[in-house]
């Protein structure tokens, strides 16, 4: 062994070799992929991190060469005899033509080694799974075997693209003058946004830091420091229940500016995402967006259309929002949509908070859904915790037909609704109403559902589509219906609009906030605002939010001194560094581009972290275990 590596150094990748190579003496390392034994001369496949190369070991027709030697050739012929799949080898050979048996499929196809020496590194014992895209392998047996399973073509490519991001993120910033900074893991624990993870202090008895969950008040900190631009690359922890695109630790591209305004924040995002589509994926994004900027949607605008403010814009199909139509109509003779605008007449709703609402949405003619297919659609809003879905198809006098509606609904309701809707004949309506998060969840998703079954949109992946929008302007208070009072929407160090700060005190509900979303897909991948540095705005913001000055010195003391001590106008932005990989390779999950991840239960089935700790780990950082209690089968967790 010590031959190769010491004095046999690599001298390719497996799928660098091309026709052009022919004659050449090479070496490669790599693992057996394939194996196949043609009566006396075994053919292997061997595999690397950049493709395959088909090797052949035939001590019948050696290679042609100065320094080939038969009896290594013999050699190796039996040691390739013995090899097996994912056994780690290593080979030194001669790069000849395939002639007629070309392999387009793949890369490499044009050429094979024909192998003078070999030695094997490592005899694997057989893997859990083969390592090959197409799988029907559950994922958590991947999970567990996770080193093998990022062995697959599939996966390298994934992490391939993520360290082309990288690479090119760090050098698109440090070009523009931005300093790359460090800030803590371990931090102070301040309210607001997801539950964070504890960590106990040994020297601190009953004291405990918490995992950033981002690196918020220290980049703004930076900024009062004077370093004017700032990012990071950075992990970050949320202790939230799994999601397809959700992660309880994950990575963001941090960013914070000072003397900027929210253009300057977009521009320089802007130019970033167009460096990494060029730079990756080798598109232009130039020839979709020649001006070098994403369109804006307000984010009122948003949530009428699409119910979210990350609508998916590779499609249209927007919904109505009826719910002013119905209140004119006095319910329109629909039973239960009367007695939404009884509520609003009796002063039980108001239009200034949360409530109830009505909204529709049209699948045209051409969608030709049947009856059955219709049916299905009930039992998908339902999985949401619709009560049902109802429905109303358009006939050619304008009428509704197939519709509880259509026999007590008025004439005149009937038509303001069509032509709310810009209804053609054969269009199938379809009505969600009731408590306004619900009706905007359900019909968000529907959308996607409806787009998705029609082909609009792929299954998953971005088809060769990639749709950008920049949702702005959202307010900076959302109604807690179960604390019956507002809240900050995001955090509450966001700025709010000059033109709205006389609503602070008498209806925050209509402060409008300098935060935007940029989403790709329908996927938010990056979030952020222009920050408050102004004391005295920001001693309204927490008088809005019930936060008085004791409690708001406790929570955030340490920032409120910062900006009061020379804050420059600052803000900035994260992207998701997950979420943006996740789109960029076109995979289905967030878990396939972490290269360590955890199950959607928070498990690493690799490790089996996370364990229970001896009696003697706890008394050194002063915690007592406190045992759950006993499940519905009896049994104690």
């Amino acid at each position: 062994m010590a031959r190769f590596i010491d004095e046999l150094r690599r001298t390719h990748r497996c799928g660098e070799l091309r026709g052009t190579d022919v004659g050449k003496e090479v070496v490669l390392f790599g693992w057996v992929d394939t194996y196949r034994d043609h009566g006396g001369c075994v053919f292997i496949d061997l595999r690397d991190r950049e493709g395959v190369t088909q090797l052949v070991f035939d001590p019948n027709n050696p290679p042609e060469g100065s320094n080939v030697d038969l009896e290594l050739v013999k050699q190796a012929h039996e040691m390739a005899n013995s090899m097996r799949g994912e056994w780690v080898v290593g080979i030194r050979g001669i790069v000849r033509s395939r002639g007629k048996n070309v392999n387009p499929k793949m890369p490499t196809g044009e050429i094979e080694i024909g192998v003078i020496e070999a030695v094997v590194f490592n005899k694997a014992e057989t893997p859990p799974f083969p390592v090959r895209d197409d799988l029907a392998t559950k994922e958590e047996v991947r999970l567990q075997y996770r080193y093998i399973d990022l062995r697959r073509p599939k996966m390298q490519h994934i992490f391939k693209v993520r360290h082309r991001i990288n690479q090119v993120t760090r050098n698109y910033f440090d070009q523009a003058g931005f300093f790359e900074l460090e800030t803590p893991f371990m931090v102070k624990y301040t309210p607001g946004g997801a539950r964070n993870f504890l960590v106990p202090s040994r020297l601190q008895p009953g004291s405990f830091y918490a995992l950033a969950e981002s690196p918020q008040l220290y980049k703004q900190l930076f900024m009062v420091s004077g370093f004017d631009r700032y990012f990071q690359i950075v992990k970050c922890f949320r202790d939230e229940d799994g999601r397809v695109d959700r992660h309880p630790e994950f990575t963001q591209i941090d960013v914070e500016m000072s003397f900027v305004n929210p253009a300057d924040v977009f521009n320089a995002m802007e130019g970033l995402i167009f460096r990494i589509w060029r730079e990756v994926l080798g598109i232009d994004l130039k020839e979709k967006y020649p001006s070098g900027h994403f369109p804006h949607m307000k984010f009122d605008e948003s949530m009428r259309k699409y119910g979210n403010d990350k609508p998916d814009m590779r499609f249209d199909m927007p919904h109505t929002d009826l719910t002013e139509l119905v209140i004119d109509h006095d319910g329109g003779g629909v039973p239960f949509f009367q007695e939404i605008a009884a509520k609003f007449a009796a002063g039980k709703l108001r239009r200034d908070l949360p409530g109830e609402i009505v909204k529709a949405l049209v699948v045209p003619a051409s969608a030709e859904m049947s009856r059955a297919e219709v049916d299905k659609l009930e039992g998908f809003v339902k999985s949401m915790g619709a009560k049902g879905l109802a429905r109303a198809k358009v006939a050619e006098d304008g009428s509704w037909t197939q519709s509880p509606f259509g026999k007590t609904a008025t004439k005149e309701f009937i038509a303001a609704v069509n032509a709310a809707c810009g209804v053609k004949t054969g269009d199938l309506l379809l009505f969600q109403f009731g408590k306004e998060a619900l009706v905007q969840t359900v019909m968000a998703n529907l959308r996607v559902h409806l787009a998705k079954k029609q082909g609009l949109i792929p299954e998953s992946g971005h088809g060769g589509k990639f749709e950008f929008l920049w949702v702005v302007d959202p307010p900076l208070f959302e109604w807690d219906d179960d604390g019956h009072k507002w809240v900050a929407a995001h955090h509450a160090f966001t700025r709010p609009q000059e033109g709205s700060l006389e609503f602070l005190e008498k209806d925050p509900g209509k402060v409008l906030c300098y935060r935007y979303d940029l989403v790709l897909n329908g996927f938010e991948i990056g979030g952020g605002s222009i920050r408050l540095h102004d004391p005295e705005v920001q001693a309204r913001v927490f008088k809005a939010l019930g936060i008085d000055e004791d409690d708001a010195r406790a929570k955030f003391g340490f920032l409120l001194d910062a900006l009061k001590r020379g804050a420059p106008p600052h803000g900035g932005i994260a992207l998701g560094m997950d979420r943006l990989t996740m789109l960029l390779s076109g995979t289905e999950s967030l878990r396939d581009v972490i290269p360590w991840p955890k199950s959607q239960k928070g498990t690493d089935l690799l490790t089996d972290a996370p364990t229970t700790v001896t009696n003697e780990q706890l008394t050194e950082v002063h915690i007592r275990v406190v045992a759950p209690p006993p499940s519905d089968k009896g049994t104690s967790g």
